[in-house]
Formats: structure tokens, C-alpha cells, sequence
């Protein structure tokens, strides 16, 4: 740059010495927002911080869209007001897909991870098909500040264990992970501490539990692995899939299962299942295994 600078710009007008030098909110707004748009969010908010020209600059509406899903209108249509959303700048989209989003009576979840822009998904426990779900005797709903819909359901003690869960979205373009959060045991607070109750755990020692995914497109995905870590939250990947047409509907078929009648299990909460791309599923995966989990 400093070889194409005039002389008038390293002189004053008298051309006596340098004067004041160029700085970066000399730098025009446009040009700016040019290189932010190749910045990952929390950078470009970072960035807006240092002057007013950063500032105008990273509220470009081309910026934020390219962060955005490829299919965000249709996610807008499906859980955000459309009146709202009509008069926001797409900076204030992205802010708002950011925040989890409820549809469907509340028992499904749907946000944007703010890092990567990647469209991520949960269904509570309230959302799933749960066999004897309703006699109290095998399972009860619970409240709790540990769940994202504050509310997990209980089971303490049953022969038939299965639990199936179906969800119909147009989710962008990508590869996606399935999980199922868990936990062996009751946690509770007491005196401001964290406790667990374990009295009800029995069972799932004894043969594993079996993962199932399918897709309206012919994928399938199996895995099997025993239940354990009571008293800490794990997440038990299914399986992966890809979405390859994001205009389409596409239909995930889930359940877990543990259906050997010859003993009982128990002592199990369930929050929820949860949809992250798989970039945010791999790194569950590799916490899960310095963690000694599934």
C-alpha cells in the first residue's frame, strides 16, 4: 500500500513532512464487510468492537447471510413469527436462530450453533413414543434445572424397555449425528448440592442397548453398547446421515431399545435426542472418550 501512496498523502500541504497516516477506519465500509464475510461469527463480532467502520461494516446483510442456512426461510416459516423476521436485518436473523426456537407444542428445539452457522435440533422426552409411558408404576415425568425443556422422564422399573422417535425437517445441506442424552440414575439437589439417587439401577449390565436410525431415503445406521456412568449425563451416539437435497423434506426414523424379557431394568432418565452436524457430533464423540463413555 505504502508504495502507491502519493506524495500529497506522506506530505502536508506545504510539503514540510509526513502527514497524519492512513488508519484502519480509513478503510471503506464496503471493503471492509468484503473480508469479513470470510470470518467465522464470533470473529466478525469481535472485529465490530474495534471502530465505527468495523462496526457499520459487519452489519452488511450479504455477511450474514451467507451464514445462514442455505434453507433458513424455510426455518424462519417453520418456528419464528414471519411478520418479525420480514423486518429484521439478517445480522438480527442470525442473532435470533441462535436462540433455541420451539415448534411443535414446545417438544422440539431448533438453533443455529453460533460458530459454525450449522442447524442443530432436540426432541424431549415428551416428544418421543415411550412404551408405558403413561402407567406410573414404570415411568414418571420429572422436573429438573439439568434438561434444556426442564423436564426428563423417569423409569424405575420396567420388562419391555422402547422408546421410538420420528422427525420430519428440511434440514440444510450436510452430515448429521443422532444422540440420545442419558443418564443412569436420579439427580436431585440437596443443601445446594448435586446428588444422585441410584437405588433403581438395575439391568442395563446385563445385555446392551440397541440404536436404530432411519431415513425416508433408504439410510440405516445400528450400533449397540451396554448403559453406565451413573449419576453423569451421556450422550449415546446412533448413527450419522446425510442430506444431499436441503429443498426436500426428509423423514429420521430413531429408537433405543432393550427388549429381553428374562430381567428387569430401571433407574434410567431420559432428557432427550438431539440432531448436530457432524463436525459438533465428533467432538461429543471424542469427549465421550476421554470421558470413559459412549
Amino acid at each position: 500500500m505504502g508504495a502507491n501512496l502519493s506524495c500529497a498523502t506522506l506530505c502536508d500541504t506545504n510539503g514540510e513532512g509526513p502527514s497524519s497516516k492512513p488508519r484502519l477506519g480509513d478503510i471503506p465500509e464496503s471493503c471492509l464487510a468484503l473480508v469479513l464475510m470470510h470470518l467465522d461469527p464470533p470473529d466478525i463480532c469481535k472485529l465490530a468492537r474495534l471502530n465505527r467502520a468495523f462496526r457499520g461494516a459487519s452489519s452488511a446483510d450479504f455477511i450474514w447471510e451467507s451464514k445462514l442456512p442455505s434453507n433458513y426461510k424455510f426455518i424462519c416459516e417453520k418456528v419464528l413469527d414471519e411478520k418479525t423476521v420480514a423486518g429484521l436485518e439478517k445480522k438480527d436473523v442470525y442473532a435470533r436462530m441462535c436462540r433455541p426456537n420451539p415448534f411443535d407444542d414446545g417438544t422440539k428445539e431448533v438453533w443455529l450453533d453460533k460458530n459454525t452457522g450449522g442447524a442443530c435440533f432436540s426432541i424431549s422426552s415428551k416428544g418421543l413414543a415411550i412404551t408405558g409411558i403413561d402407567d406410573r408404576r414404570y415411568w414418571n415425568h420429572i422436573s429438573t434445572e439439568e434438561s434444556r425443556f426442564h423436564t426428563v422422564a423417569y423409569l424405575q422399573q420396567i420388562w419391555w424397555f422402547e422408546i421410538d422417535g420420528e422427525f420430519e425437517f428440511e434440514f440444510p445441506k450436510g452430515v448429521y449425528s443422532l444422540f440420545f442424552r442419558l443418564q443412569l440414575g436420579r439427580s436431585s439437589k440437596r443443601m445446594g448440592r448435586r446428588v444422585c439417587n441410584s437405588e433403581h439401577i438395575h439391568g442395563w449390565d446385563i445385555k446392551p442397548v440397541r440404536f436404530q436410525l432411519t431415513t425416508s431415503d433408504g439410510q440405516r445406521a445400528a450400533s449397540e453398547c451396554f448403559l453406565d456412568n451413573p449419576g453423569k449425563w451421556v450422550y449415546y451416539h446412533v448413527g450419522d446421515f446425510v442430506v444431499d437435497r436441503p429443498s426436500e423434506l426428509m423423514k429420521i426414523k430413531f429408537s433405543m431399545t432393550q427388549i429381553d424379557c428374562t430381567h428387569t431394568k430401571g433407574g434410567l432418565c431420559v432428557d432427550a435426542a438431539f440432531v448436530y452436524p457432524s463436525s459438533i457430533g465428533s467432538e461429543i464423540c471424542k469427549m465421550n472418550k476421554l470421558a470413559g463413555q459412549h
